[in-house]
């Protein structure tokens, strides 16, 4: 029989795949579970429709990551913190702190799992930050940080 799976099934395929399977184990497990449905023309249809617009979202969102890229690029975020002697802060400055920077001064909503800090930032100075925004999509923002 064959079937679209309708959620990931471990060794048996992904969302979305078209697969043969036996009319016992579709029936009795795929189907019950609701993990799959029956392949016919109406649902091999369906499937067609959903692809065609998951790829015209993921584009849609290749776009606005690159537009937002290309915005960060020419932004820059200041901190300003207390600093001991020789310029060194007292703790760091981490990803949080850029995301809710981002925020107030620029009015740009970053996730702060996207910000890629090797190591917190320590000392005073630009540091150019990267963030990730699609799989394909990373952007450099500046990080101005200045004692208080």
């Amino acid at each position: 029989m064959k079937v679209i799976l309708l959620e990931d099934v471990k060794n048996l395929g992904k969302k979305g795949d078209v697969i043969e399977t036996s009319d016992s184990y579709a029936r009795n497990v795929l189907l019950k579970k609701k993990q799959a449905v029956e392949a016919n023309n109406r649902t091999m249809n369906d499937l067609k429709l959903r692809t065609a617009n998951d790829e015209k979202v993921a584009a849609q969102n290749l776009e606005d990551a690159k537009e937002l890229a290309d915005r960060l690029s020419k932004l820059s975020v200041t901190l300003k913190v207390k600093v001991g002697e020789g310029g060194k802060l007292f703790g760091s400055i981490s990803s949080k702190e850029i995301a809710e920077a981002a925020k107030e001064q620029l009015g740009i909503e970053l996730d702060r799992k996207k910000i890629i800090l090797p190591s917190p930032i320590k000392s005073t100075g630009e540091v150019m930050v990267p963030i990730r925004l699609h799989t394909s999509v990373t952007a450099q923002l500046k990080t101005i940080v200045e004692s208080l």
